[in-house]
C-alpha cells in the first residue's frame, strides 16, 4: 500500500512539475483533427482588440510536409489567453498549394497583410491582402507583389514583414541562395504613397541584409521582425532551421539595410530538455501595445516538430538594446 501512496504522490509532483513548465501564453490550433500546430505568429491591435495571424495546417501528407498550409486568426483581450475566430484559405490559383507566414499592419482603418504561398520550393513569392475587419481579406490583383531576383537568389520569398520607416514601406523577407540550402533574409522597398501593388516594389540591394555567419545560426536566418526604438531598427529573427535548433536573434540598424548584430550569442535560447520549447524558440513576432510595453511571440516545441505552440515575452529596453523581462 506504501508503494502505491509513494506512486500517486510522485505522479502528482509530476504531472505539477510539468504543468509548471508551461509558459503564462501556451497556445495553438485544435481545428484539425489530430494537429496540434501553431506557427509564424504576428499580433496587432484593431478595433479595439488584439488579432493574432499564424500559419496552421488543414492536413498532413507525410510524403510533403510543404502541403496544407492556412494561416489562422485569434483575438484576445489580455495577450495571453487567445481563442481562434476564423481562418484563411487557399482561394487564388497562386495559393493552391498553401498559404502561411502572414506579417501585418494597420494602415487607413484596414488591416493590410503580406503572407507567402507555399509548397512551390523557388517559385514561392509574397502576396498582399487587406480587410476592414481584419477577418475577410480581399486579394491584390497583382498578387504575388514579390519575388527577388540576381545571382545571390534562387528567386524564392517567404516571411514576410512590412514595415514604414523615413517615409518608406520596408518588405523584409527570406530567400535562399541559388543552390537553394543557405535561407537569409532581403528587403525590397516602397514609397509613402504606394497601394502594394507588385510594380510598386524595388529591389534595395543584390545581396543579403543578413545571412547566416554565427555557429547558432547553422544555414539558416529567416522570419524577420522589426521594431523602432533609441531613433533605429531592430530587428528580432530566426536563426538555423526548425529544430536545429532555432532561436531568436537581434540585429540593429540606421537605415533598414545595412544591418549588425548586438551579439554573437542567442537573444532567446530553446528551453532546457524536459520543458515545452526545448527543440526550438524560433520564428519571433515583435508587437508594441498602446501603451509602449513590447512583447516577443514566438513558436516552440518539444518534439521535433510534430506539434507547434505560441508563446509570448514580455521585452524591455535601454540604450544598448531590447531585454526579457521578468514574469
Amino acid at each position: 500500500m506504501k508503494k502505491l501512496v509513494y506512486f500517486f504522490i510522485f505522479t502528482s509532483l509530476s504531472i505539477q512539475g510539468s504543468a509548471q513548465l508551461k509558459p503564462k501564453m501556451y497556445f495553438t490550433d485544435t481545428s484539425s483533427s489530430e494537429i496540434r500546430i501553431a506557427k509564424d505568429p504576428v499580433v496587432l491591435k484593431f478595433n479595439g482588440r488584439y488579432l493574432m495571424y499564424y500559419s496552421k495546417q488543414r492536413f498532413q501528407n507525410t510524403k510533403d510536409g510543404m502541403q496544407g498550409w492556412n494561416i489562422g486568426i485569434a483575438e484576445s483581450k489580455d495577450l495571453y489567453n487567445w481563442k481562434k475566430i476564423a481562418e484563411i484559405n487557399p482561394e487564388a490559383n497562386y495559393e493552391q498549394r498553401g498559404l502561411c507566414a502572414p506579417g501585418a499592419m494597420v494602415k487607413d482603418g484596414k488591416v493590410h497583410l503580406f503572407y507567402q504561398t507555399y509548397g512551390n520550393g523557388p517559385k514561392d513569392a509574397i502576396c498582399h491582402a487587406w480587410s476592414s475587419d481584419g477577418i475577410s481579406f480581399t486579394r491584390n490583383a497583382s498578387n504575388p507583389i514579390f519575388s527577388p531576383n540576381g545571382s545571390w537568389t534562387n528567386g524564392r520569398a517567404i516571411d514576410a514583414e512590412i514595415y514604414f520607416y523615413k517615409k518608406q514601406y520596408f518588405l523584409y523577407f527570406a530567400t535562399r541562395d541559388a543552390a537553394g540550402k543557405i535561407q537569409k533574409q532581403g528587403v525590397a522597398v516602397a514609397s509613402a504613397g504606394t497601394d502594394f501593388k507588385r510594380e510598386d516594389w524595388k529591389q534595395a540591394t543584390n545581396e543579403a541584409i543578413l545571412a547566416p555567419a554565427l555557429g547558432w545560426e547553422g544555414d539558416c536566418i529567416e522570419g524577420a521582425s522589426i521594431i523602432r526604438r533609441n531613433n533605429k531598427l531592430y530587428m528580432f529573427y530566426a536563426g538555423n532551421y526548425n529544430n536545429m535548433p532555432q532561436q531568436i536573434g537581434v540585429a540593429e540598424s540606421k537605415d533598414g539595410i545595412l544591418w549588425k548584430r548586438l551579439s554573437d550569442l542567442p537573444f532567446l535560447k530553446n528551453g532546457a530538455a524536459g520543458t515545452w520549447n526545448s527543440s526550438e524558440s524560433g520564428h519571433p513576432g515583435i508587437f508594441e501595445d498602446e501603451n509602449g510595453q513590447t512583447y516577443l511571440f514566438y513558436q516552440g516545441n518539444d518534439n521535433k516538430g510534430k506539434t507547434w505552440y505560441l508563446s509570448n515575452v514580455k521585452i524591455g529596453w535601454k540604450k544598448s538594446g531590447p531585454y526579457v523581462l521578468p514574469d
